[in-house]
């Protein structure tokens, strides 16, 4: 006689072999902590971003959200520590689309390829990045910079990410060209001093962190890089400045390593979807001189794809060297 406990044993058996314990545990996620990794240090413009979402992460999945800051290498530090981490939906990346399009093309030798060795689960914000200048200098406009740096002979511009980099290359390249000396800072706080008291002449910076600068008036913005205003930034776009065609708009995705269940990269992706759909999130975002996206990870995957087409001619007439 086959007795019914015979019946589940058997079926028990053939549900793993067949793979579906492992499905069952994907629909318990998270049953642990999810660890999220930000390649930039704690109060960085960053920071301030990923933590507001990990914050909302954590109401809406029910679990625990932990966040590391692994700063180092322009964030390739935190982006290669999770394409080596176990792909289980247990360790996340929050990294913005210069470290996941550019860094191909600044630096040489990475451990790992941004596009194979991970999976997108969505993009959950967009960066108005500003051109700054200090709060007393004389030029009130992108004409009147690019004036000014033509006829400087030894002008000097700040950057703290790869964003930067192309944003002034970009400019520079518009423009017709002009002299002026890149100045690599770890942070937008370390490079704030040299931009009020005018040490550099010029800033491309992250509107995360530029929007509180610019509230506290100690900078002042001539422009933004995103094709449309932003409401709490009183500046023009680069296009209305005069710079045809310039639109440089960076975002910030959540990424897992390659090898993920689909279903788990599907639910962080609904998960994020719904944080960043939220009025409250719009308003917050706003605050920090953003704009909420909500995008899935296939539409996610794509951005990646043009951004990648969009870097490889700017860096080629620019003759950047990989580092």
């Amino acid at each position: 006689m086959f007795h019914r406990r015979d019946f589940l044993k058997a079926t028990a058996g053939t549900a793993l072999a067949a793979g579906v314990g492992p499905a069952f545990a994907q629909q318990g996620y998270p049953e642990r902590p999810i660890k999220v990794l930000i390649g930039f240090p704690a109060g960085s413009g960053a920071d301030i971003l990923g933590r507001y979402f990990t914050t909302k992460l954590g109401d809406v999945s029910g679990q625990s959200v932990v966040v590391e800051n692994k700063p180092g290498a322009n964030s390739n530090i935190a982006v290669g520590l999770v394409a080596n981490a176990k792909p289980d939906g247990y360790t996340a990346l929050f990294v913005a689309n210069s470290n996941m399009a550019g860094s191909r093309f600044l630096f040489k030798n990475l451990p790992f390829d941004t596009v194979k060795d991970f999976v997108p689960a969505a993009a959950f914000a967009q960066i108005a990045f500003v051109v700054v200048v200090g709060a007393n200098s004389p030029i009130t406009s992108v004409e009147q910079l690019t004036a000014h740096l033509k006829a400087k002979k030894q002008a000097t511009f700040g950057v703290t990410n790869q964003m930067a980099i192309i944003s002034t290359e970009y400019y520079r390249q518009a423009v017709g060209g002009f002299d002026a000396t890149l100045v690599q800072y770890r942070t937008a706080p370390e490079a704030l001093p040299d931009v009020t008291n005018g040490t550099l002449d010029f800033m491309i910076m992250d509107g995360t962190f530029a929007a509180g600068a610019i509230r506290q008036g100690k900078i002042k913005p001539l422009a933004v890089t995103t094709s449309k205003r932003h409401p709490m930034i009183d500046a023009p776009t680069m296009q209305e400045a005069g710079i045809k065609g310039f639109e440089l708009a960076p975002w910030w995705g959540v990424y897992f390593p390659k090898g993920t269940p689909e279903p788990i990269v599907k639910k962080m992706g609904e998960w994020m979807n719904k944080i960043a759909g939220a009025p409250e999130a719009a308003k917050f975002l706003a605050s920090v001189g953003s704009f909420p996206l909500v995008e899935d990870g296939p539409q996610a995957a794509a951005r990646l794809q043009a951004d990648i087409k969009l870097w490889a001619p700017i860096v080629a007439a620019a003759k950047i060297e990989p580092q």
